[in-house]
Parts: C-alpha cells; sequence; structure tokens
C-alpha cells in the first residue's frame, strides 16, 4: 500500500468507528481486526501503519467527528506529514478543499467533560487519558522468578513485585516465555489490584467478575496453585478463554464457574459465607482505560454511568454475601469517575453496618475516598479506583 493509500484506509475505517461508537456497537479494535481479516493484501507494515494512523486520529479528536475524512484532517493539523496524502491519487484521498473543516480537539463533549471535572480529573489529569500506553507484563511465579527470567529485551523494573515494562507495540506474543506461559501481559495498575486482594496459599478466593481472567491467573500465583479460586463470570465467550490460559500458566487450583445474570447467589450458594476474598472487578464506563480504547470516550453519557454505577452496587451486595466473617471484599474499577469508585464503597458501608475500610499503604496511587486512585499521569497505569473492605467477625 502507498502511504496515500494507507490514509483512505484508516479514514474509511474510521468511518465505521463513527458509526458504530454512535449506537455503541463493535469496538475500534474488532473493527480494524476486521479490516486486516478482509483485506489480506495489506502487509503487516501496513496493517501496524493504518492501525497507527487510525488511533492517531481517535486520540486527536474531541467529541465524536461527523466523519472519518473530518478526523483525519484533525490529524493531519497535528501531523505535517499527513496532509500531502490528501492528493487524489488512485487508492488515496482527494484533495483537501478550501472550505473543508477538520473535527474539534479535546478530551471529549461537554458531557463527559463535566463527569472528568466532577470527579478531579482535569487539566494535564486528564489529558493523560489519552497518551499512548506502555506494555507491561507480569511474570508468573508459577513458573518462573524475575532473577531467573531470561527475555529477548530488558524490561523496566516496576514497583510490584513481578512487573517489567517495555514499550507500547512491543511482541511479547512472540517470545518463547509467553508461550511457555512463564509471562502474562499485565498492566501494572492491575498486578496491584491483584495485590490488594492479598490472596493467601490455602484459601478460598472468589474472582466474581473475571472475564478472561487476567486477574485470576495472579491471584493463582500468589495462592502458590493452593486452596479454592473460583474465576465466575456471566459471559461465556470470555470466561471460555480461561480455561486453555490457566493450562499455559500452570494455574490448576482455577476452577469457572459461568454465572446466570440475576441468580449468581443460586449458582454460588456453596461458597455463600465461605470466602476469604471475594474480588469484584467491576463492568465499568472504563475511564481509566482511555490509552488504550480512546474511542470509549464517544460512548460514554450520564444514563450509562448510572447504570453502571447500579450493577456495581448490586455485585458489591452479592459479594457481601459469599465473605466469611472477618473476610475481605475487595472492589476494582477501572474508571475515574467517582460515582462508579468512591461513591459505591461509601454507599456499600452505609447499607452494611459494621464492615470496615482497609488501608491500602502502598507505594503507588493516592488515598482517595476509602479507597486508592491510580491515574496515568501520576503512576503510569491505567486508571483504577481500588478499595477494600473486612467483615465483621
Amino acid at each position: 500500500m502507498t502511504p496515500a493509500a494507507r490514509v483512505q484506509a484508516s479514514i474509511e475505517i474510521l468511518d465505521t468507528i463513527i458509526d458504530k461508537a454512535r449506537i455503541k456497537g463493535a469496538p475500534a479494535d474488532r473493527i480494524i481486526a476486521e479490516w486486516a481479516r478482509s483485506n489480506r493484501y495489506a502487509g503487516s507494515k501496513d496493517r501496524r501503519a493504518v492501525r497507527e494512523l487510525v488511533y492517531g486520529a481517535i486520540r486527536a479528536c474531541g467529541p465524536i467527528p461527523d466523519t472519518g475524512r473530518a478526523a483525519m484532517l484533525r490529524l493531519a493539523e497535528i501531523n505535517s506529514e499527513i496532509a500531502p496524502l490528501f492528493d487524489g491519487s488512485n487508492y488515496g484521498p482527494p484533495a483537501i478543499g478550501p472550505n473543508e473543516v477538520p473535527a474539534k480537539g479535546g478530551i471529549a463533549h461537554s458531557v463527559v467533560n463535566s463527569l472528568l471535572a466532577a470527579s478531579d480529573i482535569v487539566g494535564a489529569e486528564a489529558g493523560a487519558l489519552l497518551d499512548r500506553a506502555p506494555l507491561d507484563i507480569r511474570i508468573n511465579t508459577l513458573k518462573a522468578s524475575r532473577d531467573t527470567l531470561e527475555l529477548p529485551e530488558e524490561g523496566e523494573e516496576l514497583l510490584a513485585a513481578n512487573a517489567l515494562r517495555y514499550p507500547s507495540g512491543t511482541q511479547v506474543e512472540q517470545w518463547q516465555a509467553y508461550r511457555d506461559g512463564q509471562i502474562e501481559v499485565q498492566d501494572h495498575g492491575s498486578q496491584w489490584a491483584c495485590a490488594a486482594v492479598d490472596a493467601k496459599p490455602g484459601e478460598t478466593v472468589i474472582d466474581l467478575c473475571a472475564g478472561a481472567g487476567g486477574k485470576t491467573l495472579a491471584l493463582a500465583a500468589a495462592m502458590e496453585n493452593r486452596g479454592a479460586l473460583i474465576a465466575a463470570d456471566t459471559d461465556k465467550r470470555r470466561l471460555g478463554n480461561l480455561p486453555p490460559r490457566a493450562e499455559r500458566a500452570g494455574a490448576g487450583v482455577v476452577e469457572t464457574i459461568l454465572l446466570d445474570p440475576g441468580k449468581e447467589l443460586e449458582i454460588l450458594a456453596d461458597y455463600r459465607g465461605k470466602a476469604d476474598a471475594v474480588l469484584v472487578d467491576a463492568p465499568c464506563s472504563g475511564v481509566g482505560t482511555w490509552r488504550r480504547n480512546p474511542e470509549a470516550r464517544w460512548r460514554l453519557d450520564r444514563a450509562g454511568v448510572t447504570d453502571f454505577a447500579h450493577l456495581q452496587s448490586r455485585l458489591l451486595g452479592i459479594a457481601a454475601q459469599l465473605v466469611k466473617p472477618g473476610g475481605r471484599l475487595i472492589y476494582v474499577t477501572c474508571s475515574l469517575l467517582d460515582e462508579e469508585g468512591l461513591s459505591r464503597i461509601d454507599a456499600f458501608l452505609n447499607s452494611h453496618p459494621g464492615w470496615q475500610a482497609d488501608t491500602l499503604d502502598w507505594p503507588i496511587g493516592r488515598e482517595h475516598g476509602k479507597g486508592r486512585r491510580l491515574t496515568p499521569y501520576h503512576d503510569g497505569t491505567d486508571g483504577f479506583f481500588i478499595g477494600r473492605v473486612t467483615s465483621p467477625a
């Protein structure tokens, strides 16, 4: 593909992303992957270049653009190499007209900006949400150790015990250590969220919203494969990805349980009041992951945040019934909106007398309400709110 053809392909992909964002349809990464499958002529360099252009344009735009072309024109305002590629050549975009208006810049639209401001995410703190995220890995202590593991590239050592950082785009999935299950891709902040569980060998631990199991695997390593580790979720497709990942990681302690929405406690009845720890990595707006999913800004609205808050409180209520006396409940959300973070813990404590919030005395993050907040700007991680509460003994 010529450079101009890559720009035109990116514009067409952006059109689809914009259309899907308006109806809260397929996310950008899925749309880009589908384009790659449907255009086999595009080589690996072409695919990487197109992906960079698409995400660059998304990050450059504030409110949702009218068209993919307007989004690319916005990127051209920032990157002087792009405008000359609007040359009208075969497979390239038509020349820029004298009256064409690029999309607007900024963080997002007014509703999102007000939601962020209400949670004190403004200025540089907000701007960092659109930076490119690095690639963090966790050394899987079930199969390796930081002292003995040999990797093709030397990573930056981070504060979490088994965390290393590499530049964005590092192809760690091609490394033998990844294929052997010695390392897992996991954001540094996510590793601290797992540390908040403080899972110990021999305990009964429930990952209530396990998804594909990234945090579950970290918990299995902390438990040294001893005890009971339940990975539960209502999403059959995502949960189905966990068993092969667990096998690769040597995480034999993991048991998966598919939940039926609204009947979670019925399915988990055997664990009621028996768990040492329950992790609620709750579904949320994903504000803290905008570095990886910048188009998620275009899907966010007040009604959606309210719906997530109701779901998060319901999940906390379920988790509380699974925790044994003196046990711990860990609430994690990759959102920086207070309505999904500190307000949920406050509401939980108000409705559950006797429960106490724990202090997470860490070398990373800052106290935020009765929990801890990690942000891209201050901590170089995805954005998280992490809270831990203890059941009355």
